[in-house]
């Protein structure tokens, strides 16, 4: 038996830093949506007991350091599983982008080995499970859109936004998210970020209102510290983009628009600037 799973990327189209926990966590409000772009898994069973990972980059790591890896090992322990599994990763959503790659790879891991070993999990279990891996798994095991509050694992599922274009573009950096949120001061985050006003306008349909609610408390550490993010939002703003926002922790920036037009725009401008530029429609919905 051969799986293929899909696991697209997410944008945060919120990211509220509550306050920092007493577990050295901080507390976050996010909105979160898929989009379409996607890493593919294809599993399949092995004879031998033991875990093997293949990907189509050779820079990414294919031992206990990868998520996908983390996620077989944890069901192989969880249910006691005395099979192999062999797993290659379609490596398509930019690596350490602020897009979840290595999270949705991990849900999708997740989903797809509940389905080869028969493990009988529903959704709520396998969130749980994958909450153990990294903070964003929970949501990429649901996917579609959610407001996920806590560390991110507590996940309340949305209605799909108004469809939209979305344009990515990555500069050539590496962000690190535990650095980003380490650097976050407490006045950076007193107001209670834009949650409720992203939902209510999802809720109406009103792309409009989705761009002006678009927030995300971490953007002021990351263009603080890299140039190169700042510029990416300001180009695409000059291009005509109804509303802009950096993804995550950074450094990819994506942009939203309702005109193709607009969209090509946008991504043909930034194509000269920035090597990964993607052209994408939002999800919205569980399309794994």
């Amino acid at each position: 038996m051969r799986l293929m799973v899909k696991a697209p990327a997410k944008i945060n189209l919120t990211l509220d830093v509550l306050y920092k926990r007493p577990d050295g966590y901080h507390e976050v409000e996010m909105v979160m949506t898929t989009i379409d772009l996607a890493d593919r898994l294809t599993i399949e069973p092995l004879d031998e007991n033991k875990i093997v990972l293949d990907c189509s980059v050779c820079f990414l790591p294919l031992d206990e350091r990868n998520h996908v890896y983390q996620a077989a090992m944890l069901l192989k322990q969880q249910f006691n599983i005395d099979k192999g599994v062999r797993i290659y990763i379609d490596k398509q959503i930019p690596i350490a982008a602020g897009l979840a790659g290595g999270s949705s790879d991990a849900a999708a891991t997740i989903r797809g080995l509940n389905q080869l070993w028969n493990l009988g999990m529903n959704m709520q279990e396998m969130a749980d499970l994958g909450s153990r891996i990294g903070s964003d798994v929970p949501f990429c095991v649901y996917g579609g859109t959610a407001l996920a509050k806590g560390r991110g694992e507590r996940i309340e599922l949305l209605s799909s936004p108004p469809p939209c274009w979305v344009i990515l573009a990555k500069p050539p950096i590496g962000v690190s998210t535990a650095e980003v949120y380490g650097a976050l001061k407490a006045e950076q985050f007193k107001d209670t970020g834009k949650s409720k006003q992203m939902m209510e306008a999802i809720y109406r349909k009103d792309f409009l209102a989705v761009c002006e609610s678009l927030s995300n408390h971490l953007e002021s550490v990351t263009l603080e510290r890299y140039p190169e993010v700042r510029l990416i939002k300001e180009k695409m703003a000059r291009f005509g983009a109804d509303g802009v926002l950096m993804s995550g922790s950074g450094p990819t920036v994506f942009a939203l628009t309702d005109k193709e037009s607009r969209a090509n725009r946008i991504y043909n401008g930034l194509r000269g600037f920035c090597k990964d530029v993607f052209a994408v429609r939002v999800l919205g919905g569980n399309n794994w």
